[in-house]
């Protein structure tokens, strides 16, 4: 699977613009709100709020939910989840590859050795 294909590229690149990381932190913070709620304060446009939502909500990040009249944003574990499994990935890759480099540095050949 391509990197540009992954479920964990789709919410890293969700995650990226700086309106939608604001919107997951408020809902983090508050719970689940309304548009109209999260539209106060964006300094965006409502339809800009929920243009965001709509991308948080195909990566897997947030749903949204009728209530009455009204859509219930809230978060939404299982992006985070794909989000939290790549980064363990990466975090096991750099801690294998740092164990490598101490074993490099710790098996200095010994007097008349050389590494070249």
């Amino acid at each position: 699977m391509s990197a540009q294909s992954s479920p964990a590229a789709e919410v890293f690149a969700a995650l990226g613009d700086p309106t939608r990381l604001a919107l997951v932190q408020r809902l983090s913070a508050g719970g689940p709100a309304s548009i109209t709620r999260l539209s106060d304060g964006a300094g965006v446009t409502r339809q800009a709020v929920t243009r965001h939502l709509e991308v948080l909500e195909a990566a897997g990040l947030v749903r949204g939910l009728r209530q009455g009249r009204e859509r219930v944003w809230q978060l939404e574990r299982d992006g985070f989840t794909v989000a939290q499994a790549f980064l363990e990935h990466v975090s096991r890759g750099w801690d294998e590859a740092l164990e490598r480099l101490r074993h490099f540095v710790e098996d200095e050949p010994g007097e008349g050795g050389s590494w070249a």
